[in-house]
């Protein structure tokens, strides 16, 4: 079972998240959007979305942190472990709290929002159950240190080189398998919820527009009030006229 679940299946989990991905954007192009509501109603969105999405974004800078980043590097810059563990803790249950509180907000609104409560298909619902447990699961793990420092410890011993080694395709079972239960259960759930991804509004993610930071300025420029514009007819003389007759 072990080798299965940390060996096998997240493999499987990254076939599904790319392929999926893929026959989506082939074959549901105008599906591949939020459905955004906000028409029907604005106020607790503008307070839920942004919330959850600067909250979700701290989030996965926290994994980026304590996945991929190796505990040698971290001691090399002279960082304590007691010091990594405030942190972790300090940051993570901010950013846990934001993201779970934004999500909460979203929620309601969708269930009191008469037209957007209509609009919510059973693949909304069996999204929200799988992206709330995630993030209450992950939030359990965070304060999980508080009462049981030795988590925070053992994270960085097992969850994290199993991470690490699954991308040189050594996949190293015996450390996960030696993770907390906690852990165990927070890493099943992100894998189902990033193998329902593609199958969900969640897939408009991939295209987020990130160029936009990068585009350059629009000028907008106010014409002269004096100033006009002639008419101008659809098929105005461009010259060739008068070249065609002095060629005759």
């Amino acid at each position: 079972m072990d080798i299965f679940l940390w060996g096998v299946l997240p493999y499987v989990m990254v076939v599904i998240l790319v392929g999926g991905s893929l026959w989506r954007y082939k074959f549901d192009q105008f599906g591949w959007t939020t459905r955004s509501s906000q028409l029907y109603e604005s106020r607790l969105l503008r307070i839920g979305s942004p919330i959850f999405h600067f909250g979700l974004l701290a989030v996965i800078a926290g994994h980026f942190f304590g996945l991929v980043i190796p505990k040698s590097w971290t001691e090399a810059v002279g960082m304590t472990e007691s010091l990594y563990h405030f942190n972790a803790l300090f940051v993570g249950t901010i950013a846990g709290v934001g993201t779970l509180g934004g999500i909460i907000i979203l929620i309601i609104r969708r269930r009191k929002t008469g037209p957007v409560f209509m609009a919510t298909t059973k693949n909304d619902k069996m999204m929200y159950v799988v992206l709330v447990a995630a993030i209450i699961f992950g939030l359990w793990t965070t304060l999980a240190s508080v009462f049981w420092p030795s988590h925070d410890l053992t994270y960085r011993d097992t969850v994290s080189p199993w991470f690490r080694s699954l991308f040189i395709f050594q996949p190293d079972v015996a450390a996960m398998a030696a993770a907390p239960f906690a852990f165990h259960l927070h890493t099943l759930v992100g894998m189902l919820l990033f193998m329902v991804w593609p199958f969900t509004r969640l897939v408009h993610a991939f295209t987020a527009p990130l160029h936009y930071l990068f585009r350059p300025y629009i000028v907008y420029r106010s014409r002269d009030k004096g100033a006009s514009v002639a008419n101008r007819h659809g098929w105005s003389d461009v010259g060739t006229h008068d070249r065609d007759t002095q060629h005759r």
